[in-house]
């Protein structure tokens, strides 16, 4: 019994670190640790390579793998486009009232996983769309899935985070919270951490649904938590970034912009340098933050015209991020100088992929944009 357990939860930890090919963004935020980084940068000057009319808003944050961008719509529709021609594949409706929200498909294994807001996860078909099961929830799913191996990990408003088989739909576990699960949850060596309504952080053992520890927050958290070795670092709506040591199992530091204080709804990004880390995030005060993160202080700061609720992308020492103000911003992720914008004319709340040297996008007027 106690050699099972190991084994499941060595094969859980190999699944979560392994390293996802530069081609591929599968999941939201790119990596099961949500850190935001893509190793395969885009061309120096983009330009626009095509356009999708969805039909209604995206709030869908894109996956790319394998040549084919998959994106919810409000309309509730889960999208599969190729990436090079943005010409539709296929669509995948929900169902009556299935609209898809900000959850954002998982793929893995030949399958696309998303929910939506009537309370249904389903997973599809990566090849022609067919259903290949669905499972129920008591409550809206906003929350992204990250799959782990055999492993569907993902939140809804009915206040649970469930672990799904990746290959059947059943339910393996679910843990209860005191509030909708809304974030994504975060996985790296076995354990599942994520930030909740509940004001709480909680770290889970993903093999069996156990918690670990918890950490006391003392804010609604509506952001996914990025995941960097031993520390995390998520936003909260009472305007605090938070660096949490996970060995430790203490708040390692709280950022408060001096200037303004406003939530933080987008998740954060992981700049890795020679010279140190930035944690890159946007803000409802319309700017995006860079934080250094070990000192948690202001490395830069650009402002939009609008909130800032899109998560940023990094990829090449550059930041890719939408704004409600209905820009695409690119941005230098040293000094945080704009380098680009396009101007999609409605507000950008979904979040850049980045792969296969392509940035796609969608907005809230129901295009997709695909850059390269």
């Amino acid at each position: 019994m106690i050699f099972a357990f190991s084994w499941s939860l060595l094969v859980l930890t190999l699944a979560a670190q392994a390293p996802v090919p530069a081609a591929n963004w599968p999941q939201f935020r790119g990596t099961a640790r949500l850190s935001g980084v893509s190793a395969a940068p885009p061309p120096a000057t983009l330009a626009l390579k095509w356009t999708y009319d969805a039909g209604e808003s995206i709030e869908s944050s894109a996956a790319i793998v394998d040549g084919a961008v998959y994106v919810g719509s409000t309309k509730g529709e889960l999208l599969a486009l190729d990436l090079e021609t943005g010409k539709l594949r296929w669509k995948y409706a929900t169902g009556p009232n299935g609209s898809i929200g900000e959850s954002s498909p998982a793929v893995a294994h030949g399958a696309v996983v998303v929910g939506d807001l009537a309370g249904t996860i389903h997973a599809v078909s990566a090849m022609d769309g067919t259903r290949l099961w669905t499972f129920a929830t008591d409550g809206e799913v906003k929350s992204s899935a990250a799959i782990v191996d055999d492993l569907v990990l993902i939140g809804s408003y009915d206040t649970h985070l469930y672990a799904l088989d990746r290959r059947s739909g059943k339910l393996r576990w679910k843990l209860q919270t005191d509030g909708p699960v809304h974030a994504t949850p975060a996985v790296q060596n076995g354990i599942v951490y994520f930030a909740g309504c509940d004001e709480r952080f909680r770290a889970v053992r993903a093999a069996d649904g156990k918690v670990m520890y918890e950490i006391p927050l003392g804010a609604y958290t509506g952001a996914s938590t990025a995941v960097d070795g031993d520390r995390a670092y998520v936003g909260t709506f009472d305007a605090d970034v938070f660096a949490l040591d996970l060995k430790t199992r203490k708040v390692a530091w709280t950022y408060r912009d001096p200037d303004r204080q406003f939530p933080y709804y987008s998740s954060a990004a992981l700049h890795v340098t020679p010279t140190g880390t930035r944690v890159i995030v946007g803000g409802r005060d319309k700017a995006i933050h860079a934080i250094d993160a070990a000192r948690g202080k202001t490395v830069w700061k650009f402002v939009t015209r609008a909130r800032v609720d899109s998560s940023p992308a990094l990829a090449g020492g550059r930041v890719f991020v939408g704004s409600s103000d209905g820009k695409l911003y690119v941005l230098d992720a040293a000094t945080g100088a704009k380098a680009w914008e396009f101007d999609a004319g409605d507000a950008i709340t979904a979040s850049p992929a980045v792969a296969g040297g392509r940035v796609v996008v969608g907005s809230q007027d129901g295009r997709i944009y695909c850059f390269g």
